[in-house]
């Protein structure tokens, strides 16, 4: 299994939540592949921490869908379904559409500032060829709006798709970079959209924000089985 040595460790954080960070960081990032046998002990030592926080982590992380647990015989990665990617995608851009809607009347000239932060960050992080940077921010952008729909329901749903949606978005941003600065002018329209308090057009704008790339990676998918 492989597990790189010089990873940055989260600091800060219990033995338990700096496992479950770090193991779900690297099955997002492919460090993990799907179907790969998961060993306790291994990731404990890997970690420095004791195999109990690593199983519950594991425990957690099978909640997520991202590892599934077989008693007495072994823990893996779940696999990727293709078609899935047409299920995912379509539902979180719903969400994220509402929480515009939803966020558009309480957006101020500061909140919109540090959306065009995010969005300067996302462009750079693309520029300098790192996706797992520009997937973090591109995620602080849509993220901050959910926040200011002030909808938990939203949050709380958004988050248990963004588990599965982060490893296709991955690959994804590994891409050559004119599909992804795309996504960077669609923010940068969404952001004059709140703007104007054009809650419509920023809502369709961000469903377009999603759709796009998940038709995008699914025929890149397509084209890279047909290989």
């Amino acid at each position: 299994m492989p597990i790189p040595s010089n990873f940055s460790k989260p600091i800060r954080l219990s033995a338990k939540e700096r496992a479950l960070s770090q193991i779900q960081r690297w099955i997002i990032d492919g460090t993990l592949q799907p179907g790969e046998k998961l060993m306790d002990a291994e990731l404990a030592e890997a970690l420095g921490v004791s195999r109990t926080p690593v199983r519950e982590a594991l425990q957690l992380l099978e909640v997520q869908g991202l590892v599934e647990m077989h008693p007495g015989k072994d823990t893996r990665v779940t696999a990727i379904q293709k078609d899935d990617i047409l299920k995912m995608y379509p539902t979180l851009a719903s969400l994220h559409s509402l929480a515009v809607e939803q966020a558009c009347p309480h957006i101020l000239p500061e909140h919109l500032e540090q959306l065009r932060e995010f969005n300067r960050q996302f462009a750079a992080a693309i520029d300098h060829g790192q996706p797992y940077q520009a997937m973090e921010y591109d995620e602080l952008f849509h993220n901050f709006l959910v926040e200011m729909s002030d909808n938990p329901y939203i949050s709380s749903f958004s988050s248990y798709l963004q588990n599965h949606i982060r490893r296709f978005k991955y690959v994804f941003l590994q891409q050559p970079e004119p599909s992804t600065h795309s996504s960077v002018q669609e923010h940068a329209g969404i952001i004059e959209a709140l703007e104007r308090k054009d809650s419509d057009t920023a809502a369709a704008m961000m469903k377009q924000n999603l759709l796009r790339p998940m038709r995008e990676l699914y025929e890149w998918i397509s084209s890279q089985n047909k290989e």
